[in-house]
Parts: C-alpha cells; structure tokens; sequence
C-alpha cells in the first residue's frame, strides 16, 4: 500500500465534525497530538523500566503509531493534500537542509 492508497482507505472511516475546515483542524490536531502522546507514553514507560521492549509492546507502540498516522492523513486530506505531496515536500526541505548544513538547529525555515 502507498500513502495515497492509505489516505483514500483511511477517510472511509473519518467520523469528525467537518462542516468547516476550522472544525475539522482543530478536532483532528488535538486528536493527533493526545495520539503521539500515547506513543510516547509507552515509550516512557519502557525507558523508565516499567516493562522490556518486547515484540508485543513493539507492536502497541506500532499501533499507536498508526493512529498517529490517521490523524496526518486526515489533516492532509483538510488541506486539500496528499500524504504523498506532504513526504515529497517534507524530502525537498530535509535535503535543502542537508545540502546547506542545516540540519541541526531550530527553527522553521533554518
């Protein structure tokens, strides 16, 4: 499956408020960042010694990874974009930055 595939199968179950774009972004932005934090809870569990990294758990934070990646697909699909269009924008900016010795730092447009 490709991001495009992904994002087609993925809005078959998008059941939000979308009667504005408004509403959708925001109730999709909070979804996303309550889904990294489930990702990095796990991850915080385990650093913190409350279980080993075993393929199961690997697979939980797999799972929540994907929920991670709904909400992208969705708020791609808001913005009138694909996941495909967001990984080839996200790759022509991480190499300008390469090319120009900027990867390390802060800041949006370094």
């Amino acid at each position: 499956m490709n991001f495009n595939e992904y994002q087609y199968k993925a809005q078959q179950t998008a059941t939000y408020p979308q009667e504005t774009t408004a509403q959708a972004l925001t109730y999709l932005s909070l979804g996303l960042n309550g889904e990294a934090g489930e990702v990095a809870d796990k991850i915080k569990k385990w650093f913190r010694g409350d279980y080993d990294l075993t393929p199961e758990i690997r697979h939980e934070i797999v799972k929540e990874c994907g929920d991670v990646l709904w909400y992208i697909s969705e708020i791609a699909r808001a913005l009138n974009f694909t996941l495909d269009e967001i990984a080839e924008i996200n790759i022509v900016k991480l190499f300008d930055r390469k090319d120009r010795n900027k990867l390390h730092g802060s800041g949006d447009n370094r």
